[in-house]
C-alpha cells in the first residue's frame, strides 16, 4: 500500500481510538529515558510506529517488519528514539523533552494491505515542577544588617552626670533647707524670748526677792554672848 494512503488510514481509524478514551497515561521526568510498549493484536506484513503531539499534531516515526527491520522507502530515522527493542514491540525515547515530545504514542500493525490493527496507547506527560516563592531580597538584607551590625557598647563614663549640673543642682537643693533650719531656729529664740517675759510679768517675786528685816531684839538674841 502507498505511504500516503496508510497515513490516510492511520488518521481515520485512530482518531476514533482516540476519542473512545483508550490508553495509559505516563508522568515522565525532563530528560528521562522512557520505554514505549505497542503490540497490535494481529500481525501483518508492516508495522508502523506514530505519535500525536500537543504542538504539532500527527508526526510518523517509523514502519518496520515483523522481525523488527526498518523499511528504507519510510526515510531516515529520528535520532530522538532507539530502535533496539522493535522487535519486542517497544520503542525507546532517548531524553524526553516537555516541550516537544508530551502526545499519545502508538503502533498500527497493517494486514493484508486493507486492514489496520492498533496497539494499545501510551500518553506521555511532563512532571509538573514545583517552583519555590522568591523570597524578597530587600528582607534578607534588612536581616543581614541587622544581625550584622557592631554591638553597641556602653561607656560607664555616660552613666555619670556633667560635673556643672550637679554643682547648678547642689545649692538649688540646700538653698531652701538652709534657709528652713534658719528660719525654724529664728522661731525658736523667739518664742523662747516671748516666754520668758511673760513669765517675768506674772511672777515678780521671784525674781524680785529682797532680804527681810528681822526685829532689833530678834537680831541681838541671835547674836553670839
Amino acid at each position: 500500500m502507498d505511504k500516503k494512503w496508510i497515513h490516510i488510514l492511520v488518521i481515520l481509524v485512530f482518531y476514533q481510538k482516540i476519542h473512545s478514551g483508550a490508553g495509559e497515561e505516563k508522568t515522565v521526568k525532563e530528560g528521562e529515558q522512557v520505554e514505549i510498549k505497542c503490540e497490535p493484536g494481529k500481525k501483518g506484513t508492516l508495522i508502523v510506529w506514530f505519535r500525536v503531539l500537543d504542538t504539532s499534531g500527527m508526526e510518523f516515526i517509523g514502519s518496520y517488519s515483523t522481525s523488527g527491520m526498518r523499511k528504507p522507502n519510510i526515510g531516515a530515522p529520528s535520532p530522538s528514539f532507539s530502535e533496539t527493542k522493535i522487535a519486542q514491540h517497544t520503542l525507546i525515547l532517548k531524553s524526553f523533552n516537555k516541550d516537544k515530545d508530551v502526545g499519545i504514542y502508538s503502533c498500527a500493525s497493517l494486514i493484508r494491505g486493507v486492514e489496520l490493527k492498533f496497539g494499545q496507547i501510551t500518553r506521555l506527560v511532563g512532571e509538573k515542577v514545583v517552583v519555590a516563592p522568591l523570597v524578597p531580597t530587600i528582607s534578607t538584607q534588612l536581616i543581614t544588617k541587622c544581625t550584622t551590625a557592631t554591638p553597641c557598647v556602653c561607656d560607664s563614663n555616660n552613666n555619670q552626670e556633667e560635673p556643672g549640673l550637679s554643682m547648678f543642682c547642689t545649692p538649688i537643693i540646700m538653698g531652701p533647707l538652709v534657709g528652713g533650719c534658719g528660719l525654724l531656729l529664728l522661731l525658736l529664740i523667739i518664742a523662747t524670748v516671748y516666754c520668758h517675759k511673760i513669765r517675768t510679768r506674772r511672777c515678780p517675786h521671784h525674781y524680785k526677792r529682797q532680804p527681810r528685816t528681822m526685829p532689833a531684839g530678834k537680831q541681838k538674841n541671835n547674836r553670839p554672848v
